[in-house]
């Protein structure tokens, strides 16, 4: 009896071990993934002859809340706030409502050449933008498209993102046909049938595309870059680069701006997380 009591001592001392080893490399591997976060904030409240010190100093001398003041002032903050909220939004609804309805009409509809049709979508992620780049660009400055927003956000309004159709394709074939055809015996169109029963049921994947679009748009650097010309059009990330001069770099209120402009992404993923782990659990991420 002592042996059994003692041989259930010791497994449950084990499991309490594995228990707090497994915690504390959880907790190393959280930091150290928080660390450069940690350390932008940190930058953006030093003094510009702190940031340079060698060995780096970790904790900031003194809060140096000037640089903010230069993020926000010197490249007009608010108006490529709204400038990026505009593009983002626009993205933002392509990607999922077009996304959707493209991939209803894959999971849902036989048509000829379906699956030919479902695979090009799919190779086309295989194709890097470099490659298109060039003539995309020429396509849209013969229309007169050049140094506006309209490059950024019409295209995704005809045919959505293929890895988002993808996701969103698995989702709904997981969806019981026995809904679709009630709703079909009820007098329901297609249509009907998309927004009342598949858009509802797939707010979880819907979630979890929304996040990445969000996070891809507002964070683009390339696309800005390419097609706006004029300052008062700018995005974030193009005000934030104006920082980077050719012989001088501006960290302070480079990171200070960095830190404002990851807020709204850092808001929107912990508003919407609970959505997002449980779509990334019903699409067809998990295989």
């Amino acid at each position: 009896m002592r042996r059994l009591v003692s041989y259930g001592m010791g497994r449950r001392q084990k499991r309490v071990w594995r228990s707090i080893i497994l915690y504390v490399l959880l907790g190393i591997f959280a930091l150290s993934t928080l660390f450069p976060l940690i350390w932008m904030i940190s930058t953006s409240l030093k003094s510009g002859d702190v940031i340079f010190e060698i060995p780096p100093r970790f904790l900031p001398d003194g809060l140096h809340w000037e640089n903010y003041a230069r993020a926000v002032i010197e490249i007009n903050f608010f108006v490529l706030f709204k400038n990026t909220a505009v593009i983002t939004f626009f993205q933002l609804l392509s990607n999922v409502f077009v996304s959707a309805f493209v991939a209803y009409g894959f999971a849902r509809f036989n048509f000829p050449g379906k699956n030919i049709w479902f695979l090009l979508v799919l190779a086309t992620i295989m194709l890097p933008g470099e490659v298109t780049m060039i003539p995309v660009f020429i396509g849209f400055s013969e229309i007169g498209w050049s140094n506006s927003i309209l490059p950024l956000v019409v295209p995704g309004f005809f045919g959505g993102a293929p890895v988002f159709i993808f996701l969103l394709r698995q989702f709904f074939l997981s969806v019981p046909k026995d809904l679709e055809e009630s709703a079909y015996i009820d007098g329901a169109s297609s249509f009907k049938i998309f927004c009342k029963i598949f858009l509802p049921l797939s707010v979880p994947a819907l979630v979890t595309i929304g996040i990445f679009s969000f996070q891809g748009s507002w964070n683009d650097l390339l696309g800005p870059l390419i097609y706006l010309n004029d300052v008062d059009k700018f995005t974030l990330t193009l005000g934030l680069s104006m920082f980077k001069g050719v012989m001088k770099v501006e960290w302070g209120p480079l990171m200070a701006g960095s830190i404002l402009a990851l807020l709204p992404v850092l808001i929107v993923f912990f508003m919407a997380q609970k959505h997002f782990v449980e779509g990334i659990k019903l699409s067809g991420i998990k295989g």
